[in-house]
């Protein structure tokens, strides 16, 4: 079996990171959001509330206590899922083996992606400055022969970070490894740990597996795995999948239809190589369009296809011609995309919007 290569994605203050995006005023600000009224809880805060020690799950009062000058911003999730579309579809541009986690995280598996010369790692770094030309976010990635290791190098960096653990290098890696770094091991597991005079992975692996067992249960033994390196979960999660898309975000809005009928064979292009990673032969029961105007308002159009054929570049311009009604409003964003017929849909993996 070939070594695996997996890579952990997880986005920079994620809720923070878009509202920064579509207001570059507040980046210069402390800003947390959420936590707005008597009782507000900040869901989450840029790096300039965090060093005034605004956290998470903070109650919006202390926040403004520790910072003063805190900046506060109700949740906007329909944004948010809108951003975290852009980027996992850039993942799925590389590998379909794509698990997400969150709206701004995921595991991909890159192990047969011979793309970047099937360096997990060029892969990692062309991802991170792809989403950050694209969608206008940092991202920090880990890169690692597993999951448990691939999600603790995407936080050994951040922000905008980027950490390898090459296979050679992980039992060095995990001998020195604080417990609080392990999956599952939060303050009341610490200090049993601690209580025990274990500090380090190095204790760890000194331990019976069955001596951890008989003191954290199922548990015991995962830590006894971790405290190795080892991790054999895969990243397969399975749903059949209902479309198949591709869209770009654009640096400088389009000018105008003409501008974007001009982007659709490359759109094209990119969507052909998707399809052509199918395992099965999939019928296209529609082509469809979507696009997004400089005012981030988002629009779709949808047709049913008869041919049998695979998609061509003129078949999605009668759909763009049809959606923009205004030929010269600027475009922000351009997607293409398929849906296929829903009794020989083929099976995918898990997929957060279809």
């Amino acid at each position: 079996m070939s070594q695996r290569k997996i890579i952990h994605i997880d986005c920079d203050c994620f809720y923070a990171a878009v509202e920064m995006l579509d207001d570059p005023s507040l980046r210069h600000v402390p800003l947390a959001v959420g936590g707005e009224g008597g009782r507000g809880v900040v869901t989450t805060c840029n790096y300039l509330a965090r060093a005034f020690g605004v956290r998470s799950a903070m109650p919006g009062g202390e926040a403004r206590r520790l910072c003063p000058e805190l900046v506060t911003v109700p949740l906007n999730m329909p944004r948010y899922r809108d951003v975290s579309r852009q980027v996992m579809a850039l993942f799925r541009e590389l590998t379909d083996l794509v698990e997400p986690l969150s709206l701004d995280e995921a595991f991909l598996d890159v192990s047969e992606v011979e793309a970047h010369r099937g360096s997990a790692t060029l892969m990692a770094r062309y991802l991170r400055e792809r989403i950050h030309r694209e969608v206008g976010i940092t991202v920090s990635a880990g890169v690692a022969p597993n999951k448990f290791l691939a999600k603790i190098a995407s936080d050994w960096e951040k922000p905008d970070g980027l950490f390898v653990i090459r296979p050679e290098d992980v039992a060095g890696f995990v001998r020195a490894l604080p417990v609080e770094k392990l999956f599952g091991v939060g303050k009341v597991t610490a200090r049993k740990l601690h209580e025990q005079g274990i500090a380090t992975c190095a204790d760890l692996q000194q331990m019976r597996p069955e001596t951890l067992a008989e003191h954290f249960g199922k548990q015991g033994y995962r830590l006894y795995e971790m405290a190795h390196g080892r991790d054999e979960r895969p990243v397969v999660v399975t749903r059949v999948a209902k479309s198949l898309s591709v869209e770009r975000t654009f640096a400088q809005d389009l000018p105008g239809r003409a501008a974007c009928e001009a982007m659709v064979p490359e759109l094209m292009a990119d969507l052909e190589r998707r399809l052509a990673r199918k395992a099965a032969v999939t019928p296209i029961h529609k082509l469809f369009v979507k696009i997004r105007y400089s005012d981030f308002s988002t629009h779709t159009l949808e047709r049913v296809r008869d041919s049998v054929q695979q998609p061509q570049p003129e078949d999605y311009l009668p759909l763009l011609q049809e959606l923009m009604s205004d030929a010269e409003r600027p475009v922000r964003l351009l997607g293409l995309g398929v849906r296929f017929r829903n009794d020989q849909s083929p099976t995918q993996q898990l997929r957060l919007f279809d």
